[in-house]
């Protein structure tokens, strides 16, 4: 024969499910912010705007440069070169200028002098960086997966191989030694 415990035991089961609950939504909530990239729409160069968003599906590799800073005027070629190696791979490079107003129009003359091919948007700033916790300096570098989860993140100057070291690891069964997720190499 069962039996009901006793009323003042009762009320603490109530209270057990609640807090379980709470934790549960808290876990829940921060998965939900770790698993996808802040929303971010840029234009291209014909002013068309484009999100992130619209990448879904592929790894993206999300350059931020300026035509001012010196290490991207390295970086930069070098990730236009990278690029055709992966884009039978569903990788997207795209190169996010946080150019101004003032120096903007000099992006259009960087890209032909450095022969650069990628897909190159205007419109991000210092504050873009800093929702992607990427720092406050250019060159930076974020390597989301094919679901828009931001997975490695590059502060400063990159190199192919750490590029492609990731790029790789990714697109592999994943199972050996994963890469370092941040980088800071300045």
């Amino acid at each position: 024969m069962l039996q009901r415990l006793p009323s003042q035991k009762t009320s603490v089961f109530p209270f057990l499910c609640v807090l379980v609950a709470i934790v549960l939504a808290f876990c829940g909530a921060a998965w939900t912010r770790t698993t996808a990239a802040p929303d971010l729409t840029l234009t291209n160069s014909e002013g068309k705007a484009h999100s992130l968003a619209d990448y879904r599906g592929k790894i993206v590799v999300l350059n931020f440069w300026a035509t001012w800073c010196l290490p991207c005027r390295e970086e930069m070629p070098m990730l236009s070169k990278l690029a055709p190696k992966y884009d039978v791979k569903d990788v997207a490079f795209l190169a996010a200028s946080i150019d101004d107003a003032q120096t903007q129009s000099k992006i259009a003359h960087f890209l032909q002098k450095k022969k650069i091919t990628l897909a190159v948007f205007t419109g991000a700033t210092s504050e873009t960086l800093k929702q992607f916790n990427l720092g406050e300096i250019v060159p930076a570098t974020l390597i989301m997966d094919r679901d828009g989860a931001p997975l490695f993140r590059i502060e400063g100057e990159a190199s192919k191989k750490d590029i492609s070291s990731r790029l790789d690891w990714l697109l592999s069964d994943r199972s050996g030694k994963q890469p370092k997720i941040l980088l800071k190499n300045y």
